[in-house]
């Protein structure tokens, strides 16, 4: 991945971005060409030296099947939105400015690991429940689903484990603008109503060397 200096992700950024991957984009490379599916995905610190995020596939979906070539990439995404240059102050003082777009993301590859396994697949449906529910008043567990149904959906169900051999992580957040551009695109970004990525602009701004 293309990452000048200035847009290096630094290692706790990393952690905090692939603590929380929500849906990944997972690519595999097979004897049918480059594959993709979008995976809901929970990180697992536990798994190897780098840790693993771990997913499920339908067991309807072929990308599970296929043999894989190398290492699978696991394409986890932050926030990101356009910036549009009228609001950096740049803008009014020579006009020499274009828009651009700001995004968090990381590249995560390693080895691809298919769990046909009820048991594995369900104390990893328990927990991804678990981690997404947590935050709501009365959380909704597995176990509220009747136990007949459970088990059909379950086995419709096929795991998937990328563990981790090498991560490249960006913070593109207008580390490349003037402090005042910088904090026009903060401005601006809270006025449309993208607090996300207005924080994460605002505190790269207040990072030294960043």
């Amino acid at each position: 991945m293309y990452t000048p200096p200035e847009f290096a992700m630094d290692g706790a950024a990393t952690r905090r971005l692939l603590g929380d991957p929500g849906a990944v984009d997972l690519v595999t490379a097979t004897d049918h060409g480059l594959v993709a599916s979008v995976v809901p995905m929970i990180f697992a610190p536990e798994v190897g030296e780098h840790g693993a995020l771990q997913g499920h596939l339908a067991r309807a979906n072929d990308h599970w099947q296929h043999r894989v070539h190398g290492p699978a990439l696991a394409i986890v995404r932050g926030t990101d939105g356009y910036v549009t240059p009228s609001w950096y102050a740049a803008k009014a003082e020579h006009g020499r400015v274009v828009p651009t777009w700001n995004y968090l993301v990381a590249h995560v590859r390693g080895r691809l690991v298919v769990h046909d396994d009820a048991a594995w697949v369900e104390r990893l449906v328990r927990r991804l429940t678990a981690y997404h529910e947590a935050d709501r008043d009365a959380p909704w567990s597995v176990d509220d689903a009747p136990p007949g149904y459970l088990r059909r959906q379950l086995a419709a169900i096929v795991g998937v484990e990328v563990v981790i051999e090498r991560v490249e992580a960006k913070a593109k957040l207008s580390q490349n603008r003037s402090d005042e551009d910088r904090a026009g695109v903060v401005d601006g970004l809270r006025r449309r109503g993208d607090a996300a990525l207005a924080e994460a602009v605002d505190a790269a701004r207040r990072t030294p060397g960043r």
